[in-house]
């Protein structure tokens, strides 16, 4: 996420020569090989999962959009796309379903009860196979110009109660109608919001740590909510995993501030004003309630009475998700990244393996200690593009209690410092992660650092191979045919940017299709990448992204490399979150934030200002919501 509200988080800055820092000019432009080159090359023929005969993937067969710059959703000739759930809808809870107020005066307990602000990562759950199922979803944050109907004129308790409750994670049921359109199932006894006050268990070996205890939880296994929730991922048993992404711009910590507290990136005062009514997000009075947030959080979407756990063996990042894959003897592997300049990539291994459903428990509940054993690492990569996982294990190497890692607890609550003390690669905000259900690599988009390289910050280095980095990359990597190993060889997919610009940090070497800042990226059952961009509002047509229009999302033909684009948002929003029904004929993607504004909080006054989408009425707010797209022909959506 490109958002300016916390003034993009770079609490790593050292600028000290790192053991990575000396580029292999070869890694630069790896597309001179072309994608097929290059994976015959670098990761040999791609076969399928079990290594028997070459899968075919399927490749982009529509025709691109051109660049957006008006505020409309555009998608392919022969396609159509629908916005459905949109902020303020009713999520659908039996005998509690408030209607949406387009000027805003809902009350804290209506927000509640209604679809959160600022979608983000989705996924589908079938029920009936293709044609019913739920959508669960991320709200990240909140505009309070647009949350209040008079923004920010006055601040009150309800409007912090309000501002809680927009956030978080909703569960909603869907349908597919007679006529190939969907819509809410509601009222449905699996529709859920989970807010910044719904009670959630603490897992793993931060539970119950003293460094989770605060005078309201002196036990230190129950958090009172979740937010900031960016990226997702859906597990192998049925749940889902909601990163917490840039919960620092939420604590007022004062002016004395410890050195743990500004390795968090903690400042004086926060971005939202919670602290003024809640004393929870005063870290002053309360300096541990940090410490419960920036966790992956584990939620059972068939069970809406069960308890949200975070799991804290998965270390403690700016996490923008958590994407899972299984290793050859049945074990889950969790990767992640944390969306903050100059910080890393970790992986989670299990120590047990995925247990099917059986003997009267579900699948999630047979597997609800998974995440809760294993062992975590941290990143390191190396200019001759092989790399290392280094295990955050407390006792081994500089993970010991005279470098201040007491216990395993405190490795995984201090993530940075020990992957500081381990020497892991700093990155250029690593967000999403997807991974090829063909090749089996992984990929990783870093969606830009343009702090790289300047006075007191860290230089390129291998893997960051550019200063100014306006732009973004996306890199990939493959563990030698299982996800449990300690080594790996690495590439860049694409540097991204525009030949056209002056400055060569900004030319980027794409083959196809322009864009800059890529955030999300999925893989689709069938092995295409999809790839999704966030620049924002400062940024989008103008300067060095003139020529690259609204935010969009495009499809990667991976055997030539070609990028071709598929969809274009409205003005400044960002296209996040990418989910498809198992027959590939219906895909949801998330508009989050239409009519952004530079300092991210709208004027009451003029909420249209910049977007009407999707609405398009008069005096109308703008609205993140979910776009249903699908071919007119019915066919699969891609092809």
């Amino acid at each position: 996420m490109a958002k300016s509200f916390s003034t993009m988080e770079n609490s790593n800055p050292s600028p000290a020569p790192h053991i990575l820092s000396v580029m292999d000019p070869a890694r630069r432009t790896v597309l001179k090989l072309g994608m097929g080159g290059l994976s015959a090359a670098l990761f040999g023929c791609v076969t399928s999962p079990d290594a028997s005969a070459p899968v075919q993937r399927m490749r982009p067969g529509f025709k691109a959009v051109p660049i957006g710059t008006g505020d409309r959703f555009f998608v392919p000739e022969g396609y159509i796309a629908t916005a459905i759930a949109a902020w303020g809808e009713p999520v659908g809870v039996l005998g509690s379903m408030p209607a949406w107020k387009p000027d805003a005066t809902n009350s804290a307990a209506d927000q509640a009860l209604q679809m959160g602000m600022h979608h983000d990562g989705i996924h589908f759950y079938p029920l009936e196979g293709s044609t019913r199922g739920l959508l669960v979803m991320n709200h990240e944050y909140v505009d309070d110009g647009l949350l209040h109907a008079d923004g920010l004129k006055t601040w009150t308790v309800e409007k912090v109660r309000k501002s809680q409750a927009a956030h978080g994670i909703a569960v909603i049921e869907v349908e597919r109608t007679a006529d190939g359109s969907w819509r809410m199932v509601r009222p449905s006894r699996f529709a859920r919001r989970i807010t910044a006050t719904t009670p959630l268990s603490i897992g793993g070996p931060g539970a119950g740590h003293p460094m989770m205890r605060t005078a309201a939880d002196p036990a230190g296994r129950t958090v009172l909510g979740t937010f900031n929730n960016c990226a997702s991922g859906m597990t192998p048993w049925g749940t889902y995993l909601s990163g917490e992404e840039n919960f620092r711009g939420y604590f007022a910590a004062g002016t004395q501030l410890d050195a743990h507290q500004r390795r968090w990136g903690l400042t004086p005062k926060a971005f939202f004003r919670w602290a003024e009514f809640d004393d929870r997000f005063d870290a002053v009075k309360n300096p541990n309630e940090p410490n419960r947030f920036g966790w992956v959080v584990e939620v059972d979407p068939m069970d809406p009475n069960s308890t949200p756990v975070k799991r804290t063996a998965l270390g403690r990042a700016a996490h923008e998700g958590a994407w899972v894959a299984v290793t050859r003897d049945g074990r889950a592997v969790v990767y992640s990244g944390e969306d903050a300049r100059n910080e890393y990539i970790y992986k989670f291994a299990s120590r047990d393996r995925i247990k099917p459903a059986g003997g009267g428990l579900t699948a999630a509940q047979a597997n609800r200690e998974l995440l809760d054993h294993g062992t975590l690492y941290v990143a390191r990569f190396d200019a001759d593009g092989t790399g290392r996982w280094l295990p955050l294990v407390h006792g081994q190497g500089p993970l010991t209690a005279a470098n201040g890692f007491a216990d395993q607890g405190e490795v995984v609550i201090k993530a940075r410092q020990a992957s500081d003390a381990l020497g892991a690669t700093r990155m250029d905000r690593p967000e999403w992660m997807a991974i090829d259900p063909i090749a089996r690599t992984i990929y990783c988009t870093l969606t830009n650092n343009a702090d790289r390289g300047r006075p007191g910050q860290p230089g390129a280095d291998a893997a960051n191979p550019r200063n100014g980095n306006t732009h973004g990359h996306i890199i990939r990597w493959d563990e030698g045919g299982d996800f449990d190993a300690t080594q790996f060889r690495w590439n860049h997919l694409v540097l991204a940017g525009d030949p056209a610009q002056a400055r060569a940090e900004a030319k980027g070497n794409i083959l196809g299709d322009l864009f800059g800042c890529p955030d999300g990226i999925a893989f689709d059952a069938r092995g295409m990448l999809w790839i999704q961009t966030d620049a924002h509002a400062t940024q989008m047509n103008k300067g060095e992204f003139a020529n690259i229009g609204n935010n969009q999302m495009l499809a990667c033909d991976l055997p030539t490399g070609e990028m071709r684009r598929f969809l274009t948002g409205p003005t400044n929003c960002e296209i996040t979150g990418m989910t498809m029904t198992p027959d590939g004929r219906t895909m949801f993607v998330n508009v989050q934030h239409p009519g952004e504004t530079p300092s991210d909080r709208s004027d009451p006054a003029d909420p249209g200002k910049f977007s009407k989408w999707p609405d398009y009425a008069p005096g109308s707010r703008p609205r993140s919501a979910t776009v249903v797209i699908r071919r007119r022909d019915g066919g699969v959506v891609g092809t």
